[in-house]
């Protein structure tokens, strides 16, 4: 396992994330014991970064997270969670609901600190509220060392554009999604933006929420139809050429010096084991560059998340 700087945080993260989401149950029903085991696994195959919120499963992935870290040392990984999201529709960034939120968390996860944790999709609020009230209130507990190192997530881009004009001096470190794949690479656009405002980053979902795998995107996907037709045209060139679209997808999102760590969710200990043999192995380059080729139309071509004013796609 490779591991890489945190940004100007002291700590170093295995380049593979593990995401915990899988561990709720959000992408399919999940067998207890085997979500632990997967836990495990990641630890034992060297991945020290677990990422976590109370959202998903709606507290089920902290409580089934929470039973495999029971017996594990706290010094074998590195944790975030989030906080301001509960449900699909549910968001308080109070200041007294997210010091609840983290309490909550650290009781759940059986662990006595969080050493990141994220305001969690941050652009579906007013963000004039987590500049002035949420993170100051986050950087305050900070002093009670439940939490580390505080920051923000999300979607879009101008997410992070706003951070960093409103409170940069708050944010110790950013983390979104889907925006370092193979069809999108607007986080390389952001990252000398972040390094000088000294913000670490974090990316997740290397194969765009499922829209870079040879069975494709689920039904619920939110990226354009023009975008899914050009992920499957590569999926299907990449079967005719002897290769695998989820793993190149994994090995570009990884490859990239200036991002840390990219977080993948599974609760299938095998695939773990499998994805980090993937990361080891050298990328086929000319297979990458006839999948880039395909879908050079559609690079960057993201969807609506969050209010309007918060959204890359506003006018």
């Amino acid at each position: 396992m490779e591991y890489r700087k945190l940004g100007p945080l002291d700590l170093d993260v295995s380049i593979l994330g593990f995401g915990a989401s899988s561990l709720g149950g959000v992408f399919k029903n999940i067998d207890e014991g085997q979500a632990i085991k997967t836990v495990e696994t990641a630890l034992d195959q060297g991945i020290n970064y677990i990422d976590c919120s109370p959202f998903y499963g709606l507290t089920k992935a902290e409580t089934v997270l929470g039973k495999a870290l029971k017996t594990i040392d706290r010094d074998r990984y590195i944790l975030s969670t989030k906080c301001g999201r509960y449900d699909m529709n549910e968001f308080d960034f109070s200041p007294e609901r997210v010091i609840k939120s983290v309490d909550e968390s650290l009781t759940r996860m059986n662990v006595d600190h969080i050493d990141i944790l994220f305001c969690h999709d941050i652009e579906f609020v007013d963000q004039k509220q987590i500049w002035e009230e949420t993170l100051p209130a986050l950087h305050k507990l900070k002093e009670t060392g439940k939490v580390k190192h505080v920051g923000i997530s999300g979607l879009p881009l101008k997410t992070f554009e706003n951070g960093i004009a409103n409170a940069p001096e708050l944010i110790d470190i950013i983390m979104t999604y889907c925006r370092y794949s193979l069809n999108d690479t607007g986080l390389a656009n952001i990252l000398p933006a972040l390094e000088a405002a000294k913000i670490a980053v974090v990316n997740a979902a290397p194969t765009s929420m499922g829209l870079l795998t040879n069975q494709g995107p689920p039904e619920w996907h939110p990226a354009p139809q023009e975008v899914k037709n050009a992920a499957e045209k590569a999926a299907v060139y990449c079967r005719e050429n002897g290769g695998d679209l989820s793993t190149l997808g994994l090995q570009f999102s990884t490859a990239h010096p200036g991002i840390p760590t990219t977080a993948v969710s599974t609760a299938n200990p095998e695939r773990i084991i499998n994805n980090v043999k993937l990361i080891s192995e050298e990328t086929n380059k000319e297979l990458l560059a006839g999948v880039q080729e395909i879908l050079a139309p559609v690079m960057n071509q993201t969807w609506a998340s969050g209010l309007p004013k918060n959204n890359d796609l506003a006018s």
